[in-house]
């Protein structure tokens, strides 16, 4: 700011809140994690003992699947319980973060996952297993079965939530992966082709690495504190400048995000002599809302007339 100019600091916080999301919401989401992880937890044991009986490296990979899916999605239910602490001295934007942390974290489990079947399926297509088609297709079926039914409690509950969208990947992959199963068992029970198995276990791994990419990226993109998407922050401080009674010129815009449901953004507004400082600060609020959806904006005021500083 230019010597001699007071400021304005305008902050559009409302009600001390530790989210934006309604209490119903969450809470419901929650509640689906919950649900997930119960009945992905009780059918991993009998998927391992099946794969491990049946000699099928697709079930044994969608139990160990399954096994990162359980504690992955134990972290996003911790997430959430953790997200409801409040507000405190250190922590003045909340816990809301943790939940994006818990979703950074189950797309690089993703990764590694997919490393170890890549490194197993290499090994039983250098030497094939006997594999026991006709248990490996009543375990896989019953895994699909479980897997519908936890992916279509998460994909109601998922909605713009990063932690639930990484955790539905993880279930996403699961039911791929019983599908491979049961498919690689039709083969083997009537050709004793067992190679098929570990070729679906890795064709399933490609498939779902592509949406752990989208997960990891957007997650790191928020820890990073990059901007919201679709947040140009040039256009928007030039149209501010343009479209704005009283703005002078519009700068030192910064935009970023507590959660994807959580975005924020600053800025600085010189206002043109004899504009008003609150009605520069409600339009611009308002147009900033407008252009990029963003609700919590903090602005600071230079005015070249002021002669006292104001809050």
């Amino acid at each position: 700011m230019g010597i001699g100019h007071d400021h304005v600091d305008g902050h559009n916080h409302g009600p001390v809140l530790s989210h934006d999301a309604p209490e119903a919401e969450r809470r419901s989401k929650e509640r689906a994690i919950a649900i997930a992880a119960l009945l992905t937890g009780g059918f991993m044991g009998a998927e391992l003992v099946g794969g491990l009986v049946s000699g099928s490296l697709a079930l044994i990979a969608d139990a160990g699947h399954m096994l990162m899916d359980f504690a992955s999605l134990i972290l996003a239910w911790l997430a959430f319980r953790v997200a409801r602490r409040p507000a405190d001295m250190k922590r003045t934007y909340g816990f809301d973060r943790f939940s994006v942390l818990a979703a950074f974290v189950n797309g690089l489990s993703l990764f590694a996952i997919a490393v170890w079947i890549m490194v197993e399926a290499v090994n039983r297509l250098r030497d094939p297993p006997e594999v026991l088609g006709g248990l490996m297709l009543w375990v896989a079926g019953v895994g699909l079965v479980v897997n519908i039914v936890v992916f279509w409690v998460l994909s109601r509950a998922e909605g713009d939530n990063l932690n639930v969208r990484a955790a539905a990947l993880h279930v996403m992959g699961d039911l791929l992966g019983s599908v491979a199963a049961i498919i690689a068992s039709v083969i083997i029970m009537w050709t004793d082709w067992t190679p098929i198995d570990p070729i679906l276990s890795v064709f399933v791994v490609l498939l779902i690495l592509r949406s752990a990419w989208s997960v990891v990226r957007e997650s790191g993109h928020i820890l990073l504190e990059g901007a919201p998407p679709g947040f140009d922050s040039r256009a928007i401080a030039d149209d501010l400048s343009k479209t704005v009674r009283g703005v002078a010129r519009a700068h030192h815009l910064h935009a970023w995000s507590i959660t994807q449901e959580r975005p924020m953004a600053s800025l600085e507004i010189d206002l043109e002599s004899g504009a008003d400082h609150e009605e520069v600060l409600r339009a611009v609020k308002k147009r900033v809302l407008e252009l990029s959806g963003v609700r919590h904006v903090s602005v600071e005021i230079s005015d070249p007339d002021a002669t006292k500083v104001q809050s």
